[in-house]
């Protein structure tokens, strides 16, 4: 019979992660994106559990029950990566499999970069592993996409974390199920003249996969936190210009282990200029690409709006990393 979820913190470089954990077995560290927290891999804990995992989703720093620091700096990839390594020791584990969702694909896939010797297999959904670039994300988007797309829009320090918070469930419903109004229907940005999430219209009736108690769930983790609710989250985007300073040494390491990645076919992620590109070009970068697909009538949120498709690609068999869990 498969365990029930459990719920306990761990210290980690100085930093308290609140984590939910299911079963026993190899460990598999699911490390969720923005604006979401443990619960976003629902779907994951009792199928990964089934098949023999150790299945861990922390909160990742600045999220959800997690400690939060205020300053952005404490969110580089090195702080991320490091919260990585030190949880799989925290949890008494020498390696692990790790999967990453918006955000927490950067972080996987960096980590497994940088410590290849811990980690079994990777796979990221949404974000491929983009190139470093001549300049920071923030810079290029500012540059390509202007003021008022959303990531750029994230780095003025408080201006999207009051409007994110001043309605929590609002906030969810529209950056869950809403669909931004641009011209193709995918890239985000902040009206003219009103808040950015004037930008996605709420959906009325929720999508399929999306019910009105996983928003209750959301918004327990994220309204106790008021005003702040966003802004640990939002460090992250904060920390992209000094992540570009400090990975200089990364530029052009590809990730040895093997590796997997799932992205939707209408995921503002994959309509980014040049994303398409960077897909095509994994096996670059992942000499041990074992698998890579974009998911028809899928948005961004992937292992929630397709979790079948999601387990049997990446978990249900130890052949979904091309290699031997036990080992």
């Amino acid at each position: 019979m498969t365990t029930a979820i459990k719920h306990h913190d761990v210290e980690v470089n100085g930093v308290r992660l609140h984590v939910a954990e299911q079963g026993e077995g190899p460990l598999v560290l699911l490390l969720h994106g923005f604006p979401e927290c443990w619960y976003s891999w629902r779907h994951q804990f009792a199928p990964l559990a089934a098949a023999g995992y150790r299945v861990v989703a922390p909160d990742q720093r600045g999220y959800g029950r997690s400690d939060r620091p205020k300053d952005p700096s404490s969110y580089t990839v090195h702080h991320l990566t490091g919260d990585v390594v030190a949880l799989i020791h925290a949890l008494g584990e020498s390696r692990a499999f790790l999967v990453g969702h918006d955000w927490g694909a950067p972080v996987a896939w960096t980590t497994a970069q940088l410590r290849p010797d811990l980690v079994r297999g990777v796979a990221g959904l949404s974000v491929p592993p983009f190139p470093r670039g001549r300049q920071s994300m923030a810079a290029a988007y500012r540059q390509q996409l202007g003021e008022r797309y959303y990531f750029v829009y994230f780095q003025e320090p408080g201006r999207a974390d009051a409007e994110l918070a001043r309605d929590v469930r609002a906030t969810f419903r529209r950056i869950l199920a809403g669909r931004p109004a641009d011209g193709d229907g995918l890239l985000w940005y902040a009206p003219a003249d009103g808040r950015l999430l004037d930008a996605l219209a709420d959906p009325g009736e929720l999508p399929a996969w999306l019910t009105e108690a996983d928003l209750d769930a959301f918004v327990a983790e994220y309204a106790p936190h008021g005003a702040e609710a966003f802004t640990g989250g939002l460090n992250w985007y904060r920390a992209t210009d000094l992540n570009w300073e400090l990975t200089a040494a990364l530029d052009g390491l590809p990730v040895t282990v093997p590796a997997l990645f799932l992205a939707g076919e209408q995921d503002i992620v994959t309509a980014l200029p040049a994303a398409r590109d960077f897909i095509a070009a994994l096996p670059q970068v992942l000499p041990r690409l074992h698998h890579s697909a974009l998911l028809p009538d899928c948005g961004h949120w992937t292992q929630q709006e397709r979790p079948d498709e999601v387990n049997a690609a990446c978990w249900t068999s130890s052949a979904a990393f091309g290699t031997d869990v036990r080992d």
